[in-house]
Order: structure tokens, then C-alpha cells, then sequence
């Protein structure tokens, strides 16, 4: 019978799966390492050793699932929520836009109306200049109730409060009239800027009405 080193080195083999092979090539017959384990407690106690080494180093492969599904699905609705949080939130701001605006269309109406049908002073200058504030007013009355169109109002806008606020300037520098009767066309000058931002409200609109997609 072999010795006890060699005989580890077939009980290694066996831990392989090689045991049959090993006693082949040792010229031994297939129960001999059982034979000599029965009557060598040193070998048996290496042997239950290595088998104990054996499990602990061996590791099954854990199967994975395949997250790629969930984790596209919780990528897209977290955007769509963010893009729904997005679009409430210009609807908002659009909406207090359109009533300041609105709002402020009216008002010019209101004031323009007594110019237009009253008499005294100089009537028609006072008329014309009525009949273009109620226009520009109904102007701005169509862009606070189709916010889409805002946009093409805002350059007449600002020229408007632009050339009106500087002649409004030389005049009161000049003396030709009072800070306090021209102070009115600042108006002009918060009906542009509300203009202005309307027109932003309604680009960012579309531009969250977009689907949210995430490409795998």
C-alpha cells in the first residue's frame, strides 16, 4: 500500500472527481484509498479537512434576474412625473399671466372708451390716440386668450413702451408736460413684459407636452 502523502494526493483527486483516473495512473485498485483511510485516522482526519476546504471555496453561481425591464420602466415613470410636475407648473404660471394680462386689456379699454365718445379739447387727436390704445388692448385681450399667438405680439410690444417711455422722457425734460401725466405709460412698458413672459410660458408648454421615452 502506498504511503500517506500519496494517498492525499488521490483524496485530492477525488475532491476533483479525478479519483478513478489517479488510482489508474498509481497502478491501484479503485476502493484502495478507502482501504487505507479505514486503518489511518491521520488520513482520515486530512481527508474530512479537505473536504470541509473544499465546500467553503466552492461558490455556486447565483443565478441574476434580469433587471433591465424594471429599471427602464422606473427610469420613465420617474420622468414622466417630472415632466407632469413641469407641465403644472407652467400651466400656473401661464394661467396668472393671462389673467394679469387680460386684466390689464380691460383696464386700457375702460380708459380709452371716455376719450373716444367725449368731447372737448383737442377731439380728434384724443380719438385717435383712443382708437389705437382699444386695439392694442383687444391685441393683447387675444394673446391673454390664445397665449400660443403671444409671441408675435411681443415686438410691438416693446417698441410701443420703448418709444413711448423715451418721448415721454424728453417731453418732461423739455417741460412740455407734467412727470405725473405721463407716468401712465409704464403701463405700456408691464403689458410688454407680461407679454414677454406669456410667450416664454407657452414655448415651455409644448416643449414638456412631449413624450417622455427612455431608449434601452
Amino acid at each position: 500500500m502506498t504511503n500517506c502523502d500519496e494517498v492525499r494526493v488521490g483524496l485530492s483527486a477525488r475532491l476533483d472527481g479525478e479519483a478513478a483516473t489517479w488510482a489508474a495512473q498509481a497502478g491501484l485498485a479503485p476502493d484502495a484509498l478507502d482501504t487505507h483511510l479505514a486503518g489511518c485516522p491521520d488520513c482520515r482526519s486530512w481527508s474530512r479537512a479537505a473536504e470541509q476546504l473544499t465546500r467553503a471555496v466552492r461558490v455556486r453561481a447565483v443565478a441574476v434576474p434580469d433587471l433591465t425591464a424594471p429599471i427602464l420602466a422606473a427610469v420613465a415613470a420617474e420622468r414622466t412625473a417630472t415632466v407632469r410636475a413641469a407641465r403644472r407648473q407652467a400651466e400656473g404660471r401661464r394661467q396668472i399671466l393671462r389673467v394679469a394680462l387680460g386684466a390689464t386689456a380691460v383696464v386700457q379699454v375702460l380708459l380709452a372708451l371716455p376719450a373716444l365718445f367725449a368731447g372737448g379739447g383737442d377731439l380728434h387727436t384724443g380719438r385717435e390716440a383712443a382708437s389705437f390704445d382699444i386695439a392694442l388692448a383687444v391685441g393683447f385681450a387675444l394673446a391673454a386668450w390664445r397665449p400660443e399667438r403671444a409671441r408675435a405680439f411681443v415686438p410691438v410690444a416693446f417698441v410701443l413702451a420703448a418709444c413711448l417711455i423715451m418721448t415721454s422722457a424728453f417731453d418732461v425734460a423739455e417741460g412740455a408736460t407734467a412727470l405725473a401725466h405721463e407716468i401712465g405709460h409704464v403701463a405700456a412698458l408691464v403689458q410688454a413684459a407680461l407679454l414677454w413672459a406669456l410667450s416664454r410660458t407657452a414655448t415651455v408648454s409644448r416643449e414638456t407636452a412631449r413624450p417622455a421615452t427612455v431608449a434601452p
